[in-house]
């Protein structure tokens, strides 16, 4: 029989402990043969905060950080400035890059730090027990929000990739989606440009990649995949937001 697949050399052999229907497995699975592709698993070094991407040393194959819950842009920075050789990247998910980090972030890309991020948006603080996060959209029902976040007292989502499009430091900023075989083909795409991007030193990349969380959604795998393509696209537009590199 003809083999297809195989597991990346960047994964370690052992199973996912993430949720049914969760998209933490998926990506970590693309990152893993982008790194493998670019021939660099040697001299990666990713970095992980507290919540969901917080198990992200039990299965990448490479070496991974763990940073305070927040933090991953300050210790990335600090390694790669270190390090200028490394492939340095955050995995950072929205209750931690767009809430208790949202200043390093924001300093980190005004500065034009040469490290890549990846931003995972399921839209809920994951880990803790789904509670609103500065994602959760408008009338979305949380642990927190029982009835539905309301603007007038809850604000309104934090679109963080239209925000640091504003800076002059980053190079390429982009959302995708796995919500589809098309779009997970895309957001392989983009991160692997991101990725590139950082290998050509032109300075800050991100990538925002929308994921499903069945668990505290209270749905199906299926109908996450549903709700994200009538409810979380609409809200957080998916394409290439910016990209100095492609200029360059």
């Amino acid at each position: 029989m003809k083999k297809i697949t195989e597991r990346p050399k960047s994964l370690k052999p052992v199973p996912f402990r993430f949720c049914a229907g969760c998209g933490h497995g998926l990506l970590h699975k693309i990152i893993a043969e982008i790194i493998d592709e670019l021939g660099a698993r040697e001299k990666t070094i990713g970095f992980a905060p507290v919540g969901c991407a917080i198990f992200a040393y039990d299965y990448f194959n490479f070496d991974v950080i763990e940073t305070a819950h927040g933090r991953p842009p300050a210790v990335a920075t600090a390694i790669k400035r270190l390090l200028p050789d490394r492939l340095v990247f955050t995995y950072q998910g929205d209750g931690d890059l767009a809430a208790i980090g949202t200043a390093e972030i924001i300093h980190a890309a005004a500065r034009g730090e040469n490290f890549s991020v990846i931003f995972v948006n399921n839209a809920t603080y994951g880990m803790t027990g789904g509670q609103m996060a500065p994602t959760t959209l408008i009338g979305q029902k949380t642990t927190t929000t029982k009835q539905g976040r309301e603007g007038k007292t809850a604000g309104f989502p934090i679109k963080i990739s239209e925000m640091l499009c504003t800076l002059e430091g980053p190079s390429f900023i982009c959302r995708t989606s796995l919500d589809s075989t098309k779009n997970i083909l895309i957001t392989k795409k983009a991160i692997k440009k991101a990725f590139q991007c950082q290998l050509d030193e032109k300075g800050f990349s991100l990538v925002e990649v929308l994921s499903p969380c069945p668990t505290d959604w209270w749905m199906s795998s299926h109908e996450a995949l549903l709700w994200m393509q009538k409810n979380m696209i609409p809200v957080f537009p998916l394409g290439v937001i910016k990209d100095k590199y492609s200029q360059q």
